[in-house]
């Protein structure tokens, strides 16, 4: 018979795989926005619909533009944003806030016909604005939700469940636009091939929408931490916060060695991942090739991130990450001088990397955060990733407009990833651990 203290650890391990399954159900959810709209049919649409008048400037490169715009907004307000949810302890009514925009601008999208370039950006930009918004203090509750030793696996689950949640849909919005594939000349309802892209939108938004109510319902708000000296305002006290925390930067040092290093290889990894269904067209790779290799990356990634979630408990998390940078400098190279019928062997490697790297990242940021102020680092976590995403985008844009080539486009890239793991050998993560918990012990006797 179980005692009362096996009966009482056994339900605290329910209610935590609760908690755990409710989180990682809101990846599930948003990641049909980064891969419908960010990686395939958006802008598969947007270059050869929206744009398809344009005569002035590659298609691509446009796309290109459009992507920097929306990332320099995200990163010029993350921090400021962060560090409000943290004074206020607002981080889940902030996320359902910005989630809200980004679903009801994704379901404008189906507005968007042939020549609307100029609408196409900016629902975009403003719906990749509530996208990348609600993130950040996604991001931010990783820390509260998972237990210390489970970090690495938790982000690395959210992952995998992103992976399978977009797959899904794709999947389903693939033979909405070829519906040939299950032996139907159109699919119910849909009265020609544009409106199929189009419709998708909206299942994007829908399936977006109805996926993040667990983590509303099961993931409790962290509690704020406000110190003595803060403004009750929480526009104020959160500048009080961003002075405070640049002025202490010595004191995590290693966590700003992290984001240096993060700036960097994420720019390569977000530009391969907004920037790939362009180049495949560049290339001349037809949109069903296109679209089915994103897919089969789908599927392919689910296995391969949670390996790398059981490769950081072996190799360290540290390590994992390096050996993910090392493949996608592979890819940058290899993409230069690929064929159309490659893009399946460039969509693999992709999928072997992508959600480790990204999500080993997200937990190795978070263990080096104090657990009292999540949200504003994990807004500059986000002013980081999003720089990434202002300089890849604009690079390869500079590139293909100088040079004519998306292939040297591609190439460029592969100087991120080298720059970005050499910086990060030289991040001590266990220092930056140590000075987290430092923090939350400090944090821990003021609230007593």
């Amino acid at each position: 018979m179980a005692t009362p203290s096996e009966i009482t650890a056994g339900m605290e391990d329910r209610a935590y795989r609760k908690i755990i399954n409710a989180w990682t159900m809101y990846d599930w959810a948003n990641s049909a926005f980064a891969t419908i709209i960010m990686a395939s049919v958006f802008q598969l649409y947007y270059t050869d619909v929206a744009a398809a008048t344009v005569s002035w400037v590659k298609p691509t490169s446009l796309w290109g533009l459009t992507v920097t715009i929306s990332q320099i907004l995200v990163a010029v307000t993350a921090p400021i944003l962060g560090a409000i949810a943290d004074h206020s302890g607002t981080r889940k009514r902030l996320l359902g806030g910005f989630a809200g925009v980004g679903i009801l601008l994704t379901v404008a999208m189906v507005s968007v016909s042939r020549g609307e370039w100029l609408w196409a950006s900016c629902l975009y930009i403003a719906g990749f604005v509530g996208w990348a918004g609600a993130n950040i203090f996604y991001d931010s509750l990783l820390p509260h939700v998972a237990r210390r030793g489970d970090i690495d696996q938790v982000s690395t689950r959210g992952y995998a469940m992103g992976y399978v949640g977009g797959g899904l849909l794709l999947a389903f919005n693939l033979i909405m636009i070829r519906p040939n594939l299950i032996g139907l000349e159109s699919f119910p309802g849909i009265p020609n091939a544009e409106w199929a892209p189009r419709l998708s939108f909206v299942t994007v938004a829908i399936w977006w929408a109805v996926f993040a109510i667990p983590l509303f319902r099961r993931v409790a708000e962290p509690p704020a931490v406000v110190a003595d000296d803060e403004s009750p305002k929480p526009l104020q006290a959160a500048f009080q916060r961003l002075r405070h925390t640049l002025h202490g930067i010595r004191r995590y040092r290693q966590l700003a060695k992290f984001l240096v290093a993060f700036w960097l290889y994420n720019d390569g990894i977000g530009s391969v991942m907004q920037l790939a269904g362009s180049y495949g067209t560049d290339i001349g790779a037809e949109w069903g090739q296109i679209i089915g290799a994103i897919l089969m990356a789908q599927f392919i990634g689910i296995p391969f991130t949670i390996a790398f979630g059981q490769m950081a408990r072996r190799l360290g998390t540290k390590r994992s990450i390096l050996l993910g940078l090392a493949v996608y400098t592979v890819v940058a190279v290899f993409g230069c001088f690929m064929k159309p019928q490659h893009f399946w062997i460039l969509a693999f490697m992709v999928a072997m990397v992508q959600g480790g790297s990204q999500a080993l990242s997200r937990s190795l940021y978070g263990a080096m955060c104090p657990k009292a102020r999540t949200s504003e680092f994990f807004g500059f976590y986000d002013v980081s990733s999003k720089f990434a995403g202002i300089l890849g985008p604009a690079t390869y844009a500079g590139v293909g407009m100088l040079t004519g080539s998306s292939r040297l486009s591609t190439l460029s890239l592969a100087a991120f990833f080298v720059g970005g793991a050499w910086l990060l050998m030289r991040v001590n993560e266990q220092e930056g651990i140590r000075v987290a918990r430092e923090e939350d012990a400090k944090a821990a006797n003021h609230q007593q």
